[in-house]
C-alpha cells in the first residue's frame, strides 16, 4: 500500500526541473533588470553625444567636458550591466541571443570610444584654441599641429577600430528598433571617424604639406560633375597654389583650352587603357576617369609641368558640391553676374551657367572668378571650426582627392580616403566600386540620378555579390530644344541632344569574377578589364529624358558573399540611393 510520497528517483527529477526553472526565471528576470537599465544608459549616452557634438561645434569645451563626463559615466554602467556571465549566457541562445550580443557590443564600444577617444581629444582641446587653425592673411599657423597629432592619432586608432566592431554587428539578425539602433551608432561613429581622422591626417601632414620645410606648389584640379568623370567630372578648370611657411597664395589660374590634345599619350595603366583607350593620356578634361588617383594624380601633375614647367609637389582635385560645403562656412560670395549662397551655388555652377552665359571662353572666366572668390573667402573670413567641417564632409563624401609626389606623404595618402586609391579588401570590409563616365559631350549629367542596391548570400551553393545599378535621365521631355547646345552636347558626339550616353563601369570584390551579367534582364555587350584583382564591367548607356536603365550583376568566387561589403562609387551632384536587399539569384 502506497503512502502518496512519490519514489525518490521521481522526487529527484522534480527537484531538479524545479531548480533549473526557478534558475531560467531568476536569470531572465535579471538580465530584464539589466537590460532596462543598460538601455537606459544607452538613451542617455544617445542624448549626450548630440548635446556634445552642439558644444563643440559652439567652441564651448568648458561646457563639453561634463557633458563627457557624463556620457562616460553612462557607458561604462550600460557596459558593467551588459558583460556578466548571465547576460554573455543569454548572448548565446537562438534567436534572442543576437540582440543580448549587439546591445552588450554597443554599450562596450560606447564605453571604449568615451574612454579611448573622448577624454584624449577633451584633454588637449583645454589647451588648444581651434581659432589657431584657421587663416590670418592667407597664412596658417603650423606650430598647433604637433600638439595635438599624438591626442588625434589615440582617438583616430579608437574611432577607427568602433568603426570595424560596429560593423560586425550583424543588425539584420536583430529585432527592428535594435537594428535601428545599430544603424544610428554606426552614422554617428562614421562621422565621428570622417573628422578625427581627417584632422589627424592633417596634423600629419599639413605642416610639411604647407611648406613647413620648404616650399611647395600644388595644381588644383576643379572637377564639373554635371560632365562625370570617375572621380567626380571633367576637369573644368586647374590652377597652381604656391605653400611657404604656412602661406597660402593662388600662384595662377588656366584654362582647359591652354591644354591642347597630346599627339603622342602620357603612359596609363593596363586597366585604364582597357576601359577609356588612351583618352586619359592625350585630354587633360579625361584624366580624372583614371579610376586610380594615385594614377590620375600624377597624370596630372605630368600635363602641368609639360605645359608650364613649374615643379609640382601635389595635386589636389576637388568637385563643384564642395563649393555647397564651403560655402555654409564663408558666406555668400560674388562672381561673374551671379551672387551665390550655399543653396544655389551648385545649380549656379552646374546648370544656370550655361543658360545665361551661352559663350564657353566667358564661362570658363567666370569659373575662374567663382574659384578665386571661393578660395579667398575661405583663406580670409571663414570660421575655423565651420571650415574643418565642411572640408571633413566634403571629403567624407568622397570628393577630395589628394596626391603628393613626395612618396612618404604618398604612402599616407593612398591609405586613407583622400588618397582615392582602388581601396584592398580585408575581413572587416569587402568593397564594390561603380564609376560613371560621360560620352555625351555635354553637360546633361545635372539631370541623371543613380540608386544602387548590393545582395550578398550564395547561389547554386557558391558565393555571391550581386549589384544593381539604376540609372534614369530626369531632364524634361523637350530637352532637345528648352536646353542649351553646350548642355545638350548638341550632337557633336553622335548622341541625339536631350539623350545622356555614359559609361557605367562596376567592380566587384578582390578575386571574385563575373558570373551574369544583364542589362535590363538581357544580355548586351560589355567591356571587361582588371583593377588590380578585381573584375570590372563595363556598359555603355544611352537614355532619352525620363528613360531608366538597370545593369544587375553578379560576382562569384574569393571574396565574394561577404556580409560586410560596402559600395563606392563616383560622387555626383545628388548621392546616389544606396541599400542592401535580400538576395535574389538572377543566375
Amino acid at each position: 500500500m502506497s503512502d502518496g510520497r512519490l519514489p525518490v528517483r521521481r522526487r529527484w527529477i522534480g527537484w531538479t526541473v524545479g531548480i533549473l526553472v526557478s534558475l531560467l526565471l531568476i536569470a531572465v528576470g535579471w538580465v530584464t533588470i539589466r537590460g532596462i537599465g543598460a538601455v537606459n544608459d544607452l538613451q542617455q549616452v544617445a542624448k549626450g553625444a548630440s548635446q556634445l557634438k552642439g558644444a563643440i561645434a559652439a567652441g564651448d569645451i568648458d561646457g563639453a567636458k561634463p557633458i563627457a563626463a557624463s556620457i562616460a559615466r553612462n557607458a561604462a554602467s550600460a557596459h558593467d550591466l551588459t558583460s556578466d556571465p548571465v547576460w554573455q549566457a543569454f548572448s548565446a541562445v537562438p534567436w534572442l541571443g543576437p540582440n543580448f550580443h549587439a546591445v552588450g557590443e554597443i554599450a562596450e564600444i560606447a564605453d571604449d570610444v568615451s574612454a579611448e577617444a573622448l577624454t584624449p581629444l577633451l584633454e588637449v582641446a583645454g589647451d588648444f584654441d581651434p581659432a589657431s587653425l584657421g587663416f590670418s592673411g592667407g597664412t596658417i599657423d603650423l606650430a598647433p599641429f604637433a600638439a595635438i597629432a599624438e591626442p588625434l592619432g589615440t582617438a583616430d586608432t579608437a574611432l577607427a577600430d568602433a568603426q570595424l566592431r560596429v560593423k560586425r554587428i550583424d543588425a539584420g539578425a536583430t529585432l527592428p528598433p535594435l537594428a535601428e539602433a545599430i544603424g544610428e551608432m554606426n552614422s554617428a561613429v562614421t562621422e565621428a571617424a570622417t573628422v578625427v581622422g581627417s584632422l589627424h591626417g592633417a596634423a600629419v601632414l599639413l605642416p610639411t604639406m604647407l611648406g613647413g620645410e620648404g616650399p611647395r606648389n600644388y595644381v588644383l584640379a576643379m572637377q564639373n560633375n554635371a560632365e562625370l568623370r570617375s572621380s567626380g567630372g571633367i576637369i573644368g578648370s586647374i590652377a597652381l597654389l604656391h605653400a611657404e611657411n604656412g602661406t597660402i597664395t593662388l600662384q595662377s589660374q588656366a584654362s582647359t583650352t591652354q591644354f591642347p590634345p597630346l599627339d603622342t599619350a602620357l603612359p596609363l595603366s593596363e586597366s585604364t587603357l582597357a576601359l577609356f583607350e588612351d583618352r586619359p593620356g592625350r585630354y587633360l578634361q579625361n584624366i580624372t576617369s583614371i579610376p586610380d588617383f594615385t594614377e590620375a594624380g600624377a597624370t596630372i601633375a605630368a600635363r602641368w609641368q609639360g605645359r608650364f614647367g613649374d615643379t609640382v609637389d601635389g595635386v589636389i582635385a576637388v568637385d563643384a558640391v564642395v563649393a555647397r560645403h564651403l560655402m555654409a562656412a564663408t558666406g555668400d560670395i560674388a562672381f561673374g553676374p551671379f551672387t551665390a549662397t550655399s543653396e544655389n551655388v551648385t545649380d549656379i555652377l552646374l546648370s544656370q551657367i550655361y543658360a545665361a552665359v551661352p559663350d564657353p571662353a566667358v564661362q570658363d572666366e567666370i569659373f575662374a572668378q567663382a574659384a578665386g572668390a571661393l578660395f579667398g573667402a575661405a583663406l580670409s573670413g571663414a570660421d575655423p571650426q565651420a571650415l574643418i567641417g565642411a572640408l571633413a564632409d566634403a571629403a567624407g563624401e568622397g570628393r577630395i582627392r589628394v596626391w603628393s609626389a613626395h612618396p612618404d606623404e604618398e604612402a599616407l595618402l593612398a591609405s586613407s580616403a583622400l588618397g582615392g586609391a582602388i581601396p584592398k579588401d580585408s575581413p572587416d570590409a569587402t568593397f564594390v566600386g561603380v564609376l560613371m563616365n560621360d560620352s555625351t559631350g555635354g553637360k546633361m549629367d545635372y539631370y541623371t540620378r543613380a540608386s544602387i542596391t548590393t545582395s550578398v548570400g550564395s547561389c547554386q551553393g557558391t558565393p555571391t555579390t550581386q549589384v544593381r545599378v539604376t540609372w534614369t535621365n530626369t531632364a524634361p521631355a523637350d530637352a532637345a530644344t528648352s536646353l542649351p547646345a553646350y548642355v545638350t552636347g548638341n550632337g557633336a558626339y553622335g548622341v541625339p541632344p536631350g539623350t545622356v550616353r555614359t559609361l557605367i563601369a562596376i567592380y566587384g570584390p578582390g578575386g571574385a569574377t563575373p558570373s551574369h551579367i544583364d542589362r535590363d534582364g538581357a544580355e548586351e555587350g560589355v567591356q571587361t578589364a582588371m583593377l588590380d584583382d578585381r573584375s570590372v564591367v563595363q556598359h555603355e548607356v544611352s537614355l532619352a529624358p525620363g528613360e531608366s536603365t538597370t545593369i544587375t550583376i553578379e560576382f562569384q568566387g574569393s571574396g565574394a558573399g561577404e556580409r560586410l561589403t560596402e559600395v563606392l562609387h563616383t560622387p555626383m551632384i545628388d548621392t546616389p540611393d544606396t541599400t542592401r536587399e535580400p538576395l535574389r539569384c538572377a543566375s
